[in-house]
Order: structure tokens, then sequence, then C-alpha cells
């Protein structure tokens, strides 16, 4: 184990500011999962998967694996989670587990790729909706900027401010996806799909290549369920009750989407789906008239405001972590005296997506982020092999964790293996996009050494 790792952040002696406020429940937590996972893909997504499948079972099959891939992913994580509840989530245990170089690189593309420019694409669309339902004359990004000035005012507060605010926004989220369900399920009478046959060709490598190519925007609407083990420094008990909200709000969303996407293809079937780039509005305007279309995309734009809001409160623990390591801007390491988060860190996450979204290279961004995200998460989920060899070797000085992964190691190594997959189905369908996301990544190892030589200095 390395020396930074050797304590906990937010007891680090070097650490001058008080420490972070444990003020975070189950609820707030489960909340948290399900808020980092539920955007606007599973709003637009379906109809991506259905032009890479041409059946129901392969479009359903895919939100499927997806959910199984993503419950194998909470149970890796929440024992990850029990074994070191630590803020800053999983760049500590990359960085307890290997070197703190691999846990910068995760801070660095988080930073500049992966979180950033995720938040950017979906502030815009927020805006672009928020525009639409007021009537209200105003740019784009004139909204996307208020919208981001006002979550991080929120969120510099207090922690239990962001997580009241985030639940809430999660509670209005879900209802609007059951009402999607429940009105796409029962409104529409004379369903238009067939739910044979199976497969639409016969079972080959193509076939393969294929649902793998539509398992990235599955994995890509399944991502964000491990930013709530970024805050596990501020719950109240976190190696008790971040498992539970891991695997509850997985499944939780597993159902949601599965739920979703059932809607979708009994309401417009597999071949209208396909032409449908926005698959619940139209779903809800058969059910329920424009009625029903104005008030899905009112549920749209709370649920793109939720994982915003989500975004704002999790993320900046990973940049605090790493100020605290020696490895980043001093200032973030910092804790405000009252609110009692690290407001340095929230604010420059914040400023950071407001460069990306004015200067538009979101767009570009969004190409390479599913497989930087599929590294990591491989990364991440092999820190597991590690934990465990080291508590065989030391089982007298090692706490048994609170949970432990069911069937490891065949089900982690599966994991590991469908991430990695994901990266190569990405390489080799958007070769010149991945190459861009490996050089920002090559980029931080020169950025890393220079910062530990500043700080040594």
């Amino acid at each position: 184990m390395s020396a930074a790792a050797s304590s906990s952040p937010e007891s680090s002696p070097a650490n001058s500011s008080p420490p972070l406020a444990r003020r975070l429940g189950l609820f707030d937590a489960t909340m948290l999962v399900m808020g980092g996972i539920i955007g606007s893909g599973i709003f637009i997504n379906p109809y991506v998967v259905a032009q890479r499948v041409h059946t129901p079972a392969l479009v359903l099959g895919a939100w499927i694996a997806g959910g199984l891939l993503a419950l194998t992913a909470a149970f890796i994580w929440a024992e990850l989670a029990s074994r070191m509840p630590q803020v800053g989530g999983q760049y500590a245990y990359l960085r307890e587990s290997y070197n703190p170089l691999v846990a910068f690189l995760y801070g660095w593309v988080l930073l500049l790729v992966i979180q950033t420019g995720g938040m950017a694409a979906v502030t815009v669309i927020f805006s672009r909706y928020f525009l639409d339902l007021t009537g209200i004359h105003a740019a784009d990004w004139q909204v996307a900027i208020v919208t981001l000035l006002v979550l991080t005012l929120v969120n510099c507060l207090g922690v239990r401010a962001g997580g009241t605010v985030q639940s809430g926004l999660m509670v209005i989220k879900i209802f609007a996806i059951a009402l999607l369900v429940g009105a796409g399920a029962f409104l529409v009478h004379g369903a238009h799909v067939q739910w044979t046959p199976v497969l639409d060709q016969p079972l080959s490598s193509g076939l393969l290549t294929m649902f793998g190519a539509a398992m990235v925007p599955v994995v890509f609407a399944y991502g964000g369920w491990q930013t709530a083990s970024f805050v596990a420094g501020e719950m109240k008990e976190p190696k008790r009750d971040m498992p539970r909200a891991l695997v509850l709000g997985v499944i939780g969303v597993a159902v949601l989407y599965t739920s979703v996407n059932y809607v979708c293809v009994r309401v417009l079937g597999v071949d209208t789906l396909a032409h449908t780039p926005t698959p619940a509005s139209a779903v809800m305007r058969i059910a329920m008239g424009q009625r029903g279309a104005t008030i899905i995309a009112l549920g749209i734009a709370v649920s793109i405001l939720g994982f915003l809001s989500q975004s704002v409160l999790t993320a900046p623990r990973v940049y605090f972590a790493m100020a605290q390591d020696g490895v980043f801007f001093r200032q973030l390491a910092k804790v405000h005296p009252k609110t009692r988060v690290p407001v340095a860190a929230i604010v420059l996450q914040s400023i950071w997506t407001m460069v990306v979204l004015l200067t538009g290279s979101y767009e570009k961004i969004l190409n390479y982020v599913i497989s930087m995200d599929a590294i990591f998460w491989a990364l991440t989920a092999s820190c597991l092999f590690v934990l465990r060899k080291r508590a065989m070797q030391s089982p007298a000085s090692t706490e048994e964790p609170a949970f432990r992964v069911p069937g490891h190691p065949f089900t982690t190594a599966t994991f590991c293996t469908a991430c990695l997959a994901v990266v190569a189905v990405t390489v080799y369908k958007f070769p010149g996009n991945t190459v861009i996301g490996f050089l920002i990544l090559a980029a931080g190892v020169p950025v890393y050494y220079l910062w530990k030589r500043t700080s040594r200095a």
C-alpha cells in the first residue's frame, strides 16, 4: 500500500481544514446511486439500440444484459465500499490497490473528459427542454450557465442541502418514468409488437458484433453507479449503507429501464422505434395526446436536472482527495468551516464544465467517454482481487467486510472481461474518437510527475 493511501484523506494531519460532515443516510445514498445513472439516456437511447438489433427479444435482451452487468458492478463496488469507506470512492480503491499514478489518471480523465463532458452535454439538453416548456426567449448557453451556477451554489451550502435537493429530484424522476410505463402499458390498446422471431438472422459473429454495438449505448445509459461512492466520507454509516445503496439503486434502475423499453417496443414496434429519436415523447403522445408529450418533456427536464445535481455533489470529492494526496491544487483540499464541503473543488468542476460547454467540445468528448469509463471500471473491479489477496496474507490486521461479492472470482472476472469487450467494440467502431481519449489519458502521466515534483519542492 502506498504512503499516500495509508491514512484517510479526511483525517490527514496535513489538512488544517475541518473534516467533511457525515450527514447522508441510506435513502440519500440510494437516491445518489439512481440519480447518477438516470439522466436523459433512457428517454433517447432505446431508439439507438433498436437501430442496431432488430427484434423485440434482442432489444429487451440488451437492456436486461446491461442491467445484469450493472448489478454485478454494484456487487463489486459494494464490497470495495465495505472494505474502504473513504472519501473519493473509486479514486481511493485504485490508489490503495495499485499506485497513486493510476488513481491520478482516473481523476485526470474524470475532470477533463468523463464528468464535465457529460455534464456539459446534458446541461445543454436541459436548457433546450426548459426553453421549449417555458417559452422564454434566451440562448441555450445562458440557461445552461445559470443552471450550473444555481446547482453549484446549492451544493456549496452543504452536503445536506445538496443531498436533499438531489433526493427530491430523484423522487420526481421516478414518478415521471412510472407514468411513462403506466401510460404505455395500460392506455395504449392493440400493441404493435410481434414477439417472434427471437433472432432476425442466424447466430454468427456478425450478430454478436451487432449485439455488442447495441450494448455500447446501453452501458452508457447504465453508467454512473460508481459516483455515489465518492461521498462515502460524508455518510453516517458508510460500511453498512453504501453497499446496500449500490445494490438497491442499481436494481431499481434496471427495473425502470427494462420497463421503459418494454413499453417503447410494445407501443411503437421495433422498426418505428428505430426511426424515433424521441421515443418517450412518442409513446406519451400516443397514450395521452399532446398533454402526455408535455408531461414527459417536463419529466425529462427534471431527470436531467437531477443528474446534474448528483454530478455537482459527488465528483468534486475525487478532486478533493487528489489534493489531499498532494497531486492536485492544494486549495481543493480545503473544507469550508461552516458548510463542511470542499467548496473550491465544487467550483473548479463547474467552471471547467462551463468552459467545455461554451467551446462546444462536449459533442466530441462524448464520443470517447464510454471507452475511458469502461477502462477504469475494469481496473477498479480488479482491485477486488488485490484487496482479497492482501486480506488472505494478513488476516489478523484486516477487518472482515460487511458485504462480499457473490460468485467471486467468476463474477468479478466476467465483469472485467465485459468492460474490456466494450472498449474493444468502441475502438473497432470509433477508432478516431478512442485514440483521442487514450491520448488525453497518456497526457496525465507527465502531469502527475510534474505535480509530484512541484509538491516536493
